[in-house]
């Protein structure tokens, strides 16, 4: 009976093991999965010929022949969609005719100065192109169209006008020409209306093709490109089709807050009736056209400087500051640690002050993050003159301090005390016993210790916060003057932090957010192989193999 009930609890136990083995794998397996197909969309994606315009303009990467063979057919394919906005907004928006209007009068003024007349004949000249030009302002003004035509027809009837013949006025005939096609197309009453979803409509262009042709070249490279991915471009692309809104559920809730759903109401319903309304098909149906969507392998992105707010660009700046804070952070814990833990183990007495220490040691190591940073901001800054690599180098080496002292007093004592007493019974004193025997044998141990610190070091945020890391700034330039010790530096960690909660425009494009993450975990994962590789190869030598 007794054997039996000791089977059953063994197989319990066996089964509770190993079902926690399993849910933790599953959990990492969920944590790191959606992680990684995320993450590798900032690798493997479909871009677009607005990327390769980004490319060859911040970068100077990419062949320039291939690349206007893809302007020039994409142009074509554009063209009849901008035309068509360009047509509609010039009877939504009447600044730039009411710009035209005036510029012709005034170079009317200066054509008659030119021409010599003066007296009494220019200002009656004058006078009537001043009224032609009261009379199209007004008209391009009216919510009435047959007030709007009536003006029209003022300014039309000058044409025949001989004083007006191959002057700057036929342009103000041009443009009442033009505006008469316009009040044929659209219904001035809801000129207002339309003004303001037109503004939503342009800027869902800008948003897929960059820059409209009229406009100027935008200062933010953000906004001198179009869609640089087609995922991006899709997502442009129906917030151009469709309008969303939130609309009461109207299932008879009686709670206080009412429950609402999402309606996405189709764009062209809006512009039915108008010359704009042909534009939303032709966007849905030649978008591929285009853009040019093409699969890529953007390797670059490891190695590439970002834009601002991460937009375009790589994690090359990000990946070189964590490789630095992390490895200098190592070389500044590690012999303090190990330094510590031998005089812990092999020096110090067991007495009511070691406990101390030990205890002040384990407490630090559970101290949040956080207050390391406002540690580092108060005493290394200050030490150092400024936020720099130094000083959130010295914060991380804190931070991991204690984890480094525990995890290699631990190896210290491990090893066998006979390794000790052989040494010192060949006449080697203890502090050459404790190097040339204690510590190659304790290696494995210290090094499964900087492991630990190693992966903490890179994926801090806290304790860089405030000590050296920046969100966008130079690149370190490493080299033999210490300088770029004293300089901020971008860090992978920092930048998930500032995309996430620092910048709306980063947040647009969620793959860089995440592919920051999946660098870092590689990175991470990079770093801690090497270690681990560098212990076994200590085991072995210590195995004698």
């Amino acid at each position: 009976m007794k054997t039996k009930l000791r089977q059953i609890q063994n197989s319990g136990f066996t089964f509770v093991c190993t079902s926690s083995v399993w849910l933790l794998t599953a959990a990492l397996l969920l944590f790191l999965l959606p992680m990684l197909v995320k993450g590798s969309q900032a690798v493997f994606f479909q871009r677009t010929v607005e990327f390769d315009k980004m490319q060859k303009k911040l970068f100077k990467r990419g062949d320039e022949k291939t690349l206007q063979t893809l302007i020039t057919e994409t142009e074509a394919a554009r063209r009849p969609a901008l035309a068509l906005l360009d047509q509609f907004s010039r009877g939504i928006d009447i600044a730039p005719l009411q710009k035209t209007a005036r510029a012709a009068y005034q170079q009317y003024g200066r054509h008659l100065r030119y021409r010599g007349v003066s007296g009494e004949l220019y200002t009656q000249r004058r006078n009537l192109a001043r009224r032609l030009r009261d009379d199209f302002l007004q008209a391009v003004q009216e919510t009435d169209k047959s007030r709007a035509q009536a003006l029209l027809d003022n300014i039309d009837s000058q044409r025949s006008n001989p004083d007006f013949r191959q002057t700057p006025m036929e342009a103000l005939f041009s443009l009442s020409e033009r505006y008469r096609q316009i009040l044929q197309e659209i219904d001035l009453t809801q000129r207002a209306r339309y003004a303001a979803e037109l503004d939503l409509v342009k800027t869902e262009m800008r948003n897929l093709l960059g820059p409209l042709p009229s406009e100027p070249e935008p200062p933010l490279p953000q906004e001198r490109f179009g869609a640089a991915r087609w995922d991006i471009a899709q997502k442009h692309l129906h917030n151009l089709l469709y309008q969303t809104q939130w609309v009461p559920a109207g299932d008879g809730s009686k709670q206080l807050i009412a429950r609402q759903i999402r309606r996405d109401d189709p764009a062209e319903g809006i512009f039915a009736g108008t010359a704009l309304a042909p534009l939303f098909p032709m966007m849905e149906q030649n978008l591929p056209a285009m853009l040019k969507p093409r699969p890529t392998v953007y390797w670059q992105y490891f190695f590439d400087d970002s834009t601002a707010g991460h937009y375009f660009g790589g994690a090359g700046p990000e990946i070189l500051g964590t490789l630095l804070l992390t490895v200098l952070s190592m070389i500044l814990a590690v012999p303090i640690g190990v330094l510590s833990a031998a005089y812990l183990v092999e020096y110090a007495s067991d007495g009511i002050i070691n406990r101390i220490i030990r205890t002040c040691i384990n407490t630090l190591a559970g101290v949040p993050s956080i207050v390391y940073g406002l540690f580092g901001l108060a005493f290394f800054v200050l030490l150092t003159g400024k936020p720099c690599i130094l000083s959130a180098s010295m914060t991380l080496a804190l931070l991991v301090l204690p984890v480094i002292i525990r995890a290699s007093e631990e190896a210290i004592r491990a090893v066998p005390r006979s390794y000790k007493e052989a040494s010192l019974s060949l006449g080697a004193g203890k502090f050459r016993t404790f190097l040339s025997v204690t510590l190659p044998a304790a290696g494995p141990g210290i090094l499964t210790g900087i492991i630990l610190s190693l992966s903490r070091a890179a994926g801090e945020t806290a304790p860089i916060l405030f000590a050296g890391a920046v969100a966008l700034g130079p690149v370190p330039k490493i080299g033999l003057k210490p300088d770029w010790l004293f300089q901020p530096t971008r860090a992978l960690s920092y930048g998930c932090y500032d995309i996430t909660v620092g910048d709306r425009m980063a947040m647009l494009v969620p793959h860089n957010q995440f592919g920051m993450a999946l660098t870092l975990i590689l990175l991470v994962i990079l770093l801690n192989i090497t270690a681990i590789l560098l212990r076994w190869r200590m085991s072995k030598k210590l195995q004698g193999l």
